[in-house]
Order: C-alpha cells, then structure tokens, then sequence
C-alpha cells in the first residue's frame, strides 16, 4: 500500500483490517493474520506506529522442517524525506528507527516487510525440545530413535575432559 503523504491531514490514518493492504509481502505464503497502525505526520516526517501480526513459514534451525511461525512485530518508526543525492546525514543512536520516504510515497508494504522479518526468531525450532537430525545417517531423531552407534568423543578435546572435576574441588 502506497500513501502519499501530502494527503495525510490532521489526526492521519489507522489501518485495523490487513485486507486494506492487499498483499504486503513479497513472499506468497506469509500471511498477514492482523495489523493496528496508526500513520500521521509530524512537519514533513511520518510516524509509524502499531503492531503486525502475521503467520510466516519457516525451517527448523535442528531438523530442518518446515513449519509456520505466528509473528508479532511491534512497529515504532520515524519516516522523514530522502535527502538529496549531494545531502549527507549523520545518525544518532536514537536514528535507529528513522526510514526515509522519496516522492511523497511511502511504502507501507515495505515497511511491513521489514519489521516481520526483524520480529523473526534468529534461530527457529519447530519445538523446544527438537532432537535434530543424527550426525551419522542424518535421520530426523524426532520421528524416530535413530540405529546409528554413539560417536566416541572427539579427541581434540581430551584434555578437557576432566575439568569440571577437577572445578568442584
């Protein structure tokens, strides 16, 4: 959803029905489940605020199945006008939620985009307690115990073996 900001008047928009958006992710099988933002102007700048939520799918950083990710993006952000190609701008700390705007468009498709990929876990479990696949035959160990004799420890590591107990003393 495209909104042209010299069009945004007074108290601005709040966007609560995700079909409003249409379709806000590139990725075809992300689903937006619900949205509340609140868009209005602040002089030239745009402030962003509100919460997504939306289904995302994702692969198991142990077994590596697929499984869906319910996502809740909490959105904080400061959109001001792109700066001419000669302008340079220094960034403050309290930059980090600032995005910029070029044309009078702002891109809330984008916007969305982003910050559901930021609110994404960094490594994904299909379940806490995900087993993984086995370092031998490579077996999914969640579906079933795998056949495969245990691994004798590494013997790089040797001397390290006894060092918790040598710790507790």
């Amino acid at each position: 959803m495209i909104i042209r900001v010299s069009e945004l008047q007074g108290e601005g928009m709040t966007i609560d029905d995700p079909a409003a958006l249409g379709w806000s992710f590139e990725d075809r099988s992300w689903r937006l489940d619900g949205i509340h933002l609140r868009v209005g102007r602040d002089g030239a700048d745009v402030v962003v605020d509100g919460v997504a939520e939306a289904t995302v799918p994702q692969t198991c950083g142990r077994c590596l199945e697929s499984f869906p990710v319910a996502v809740r993006a909490p959105i904080d952000l400061r959109v001001v006008p792109r700066p001419s190609v000669g302008d340079t701008i220094e960034l403050s700390n309290d930059d980090f939620e600032t995005d910029f705007y070029a044309d009078d468009q702002l891109d809330l498709g984008g916007i969305l985009q982003t910050e559901t990929t930021l609110a994404l876990p960094m490594k994904p479990l299909c379940q806490p307690g995900c087993r993984g696949l086995c370092r031998g035959c490579g077996a999914n160990r969640n579906l079933a115990p795998c056949a495969c004799p245990e691994r004798p420890p590494d013997p790089r590591l040797a001397g390290l073996r006894g060092l918790s107990a040598r710790r507790d003393r």
